[in-house]
């Protein structure tokens, strides 16, 4: 349990949130001088807002809360987009020698604010990490919501140990993001990452809300990458499955050919040529996608080996201590 009261801090991504932004920083602000005054957190704990190299007044926004009030809000700016993860484990372990505590959340106010109190408590009552989880998919579309029960029930199938509808609203201690940067791989899946550190865990569920303003910048194919992202950095079983696929399909090939063989003996006219080329669509088929998925595998291997920087910081601004 925890002794004190930790210095928390919001990390929250942001790329061309320049709409919702004014609304973010007032809504988190008010929670964090709430929480101060309830005496749950220090005085230290604050707003860090990560600029993913937006195209709009994001940056500018972000500058100018901090200059109003440097104590609270801070700001990091990517020098190019390099995607939600990144941004999100840049802003992380940039405070995580400063902070006893850091929440992760998406700019556009659909997590739960009010849902941190009950993070918190989680937190001072020994949880080393407490995932927000969305109670129900009401507020999403149809394709939206099958596509996401799909792809955790998949992620569950293949061994990944993702938490059902937990995205990337969560409570971190400094344990965890001790433990956390020691994760090197270019290819992150924070979902998957975070339950592996193997520390104690919490739940809340909260009902996520619809966006204040603008648009949603997590559109199909951004949601296809780290969909692949997590499968292939989680689990070798397609390959596995590929394997045991190419079995039963020899298998086949062989029951069919003794089929034929006797088809032949007993006087029996054969197939027509369609059969014949149905067959080497559908193996040829096989073949593309089984080597499609083998080079997904490598091409991850390709990323991981070139230990190329996961991002740069062009500025950082943060409280004085």
């Amino acid at each position: 349990m925890v002794s004190q009261k930790p210095v928390l801090v919001i990390v929250i991504p942001c790329f061309n949130e320049g709409e919702v932004l004014p609304i973010t920083a007032q809504s988190l602000s008010e929670k964090i001088s709430f929480l101060v005054s309830k005496q749950l957190v220090s005085a230290k704990s604050g707003l860090l807002f990560v600029d993913d190299g937006s195209g709009d007044n994001t940056w500018t926004l972000i500058e100018k809360f901090h200059r109003e009030n440097p104590l609270v809000f801070g700001g990091i700016k990517l020098s190019a987009n390099r995607g939600h993860q990144n941004a999100l484990l840049c802003g992380m372990l940039a405070v995580k020698d400063h902070a006893d505590a850091v929440i992760t959340m998406d700019a556009d106010l659909q997590d739960d604010i009010d849902s941190i109190d009950q993070m918190l408590e989680s937190f001072l009552a020994g949880s080393e990490i407490v995932c927000g989880v969305r109670s129900d998919r009401k507020s999403d579309g149809f394709f939206k919501r099958t596509s996401a029960r799909a792809f955790y029930r998949f992620m569950v199938l293949l061994g990944a140990g993702t938490i059902y509808n937990h995205a990337d609203f969560r409570l971190i201690g400094k344990k965890a993001l001790q433990a956390l940067a020691e994760y090197n791989e270019a290819n992150l899946f924070l979902r998957g990452i975070v339950p592996q550190l193997g520390y104690k865990t919490g739940i809340v569920y909260y009902e996520r809300k619809k966006r204040f303003a603008g648009i949603s910048k997590y559109h199909l194919r951004k949601m296809l990458k780290l969909a692949l992202d997590g499968i292939t950095s989680f689990s070798v079983k397609p390959m596995r499955c590929i394997t045991v696929l190419g079995i039963l399909l020899l298998a086949a090939a062989l029951i069919m050919a003794a089929y034929f063989i006797f088809r032949k003996i007993s006087g029996y006219p054969p197939y027509p040529l369609a059969v014949l080329i149905c067959s080497l669509w559908g193996i040829g088929g096989l073949i593309v996608s089984s080597i499609g998925i083998m080079g997904e595998y490598t091409g991850k291997i390709y990323m991981e080996i070139k230990r190329r920087p996961r991002y740069h910081v062009e500025q950082f601004l943060f409280r004085q201590e």
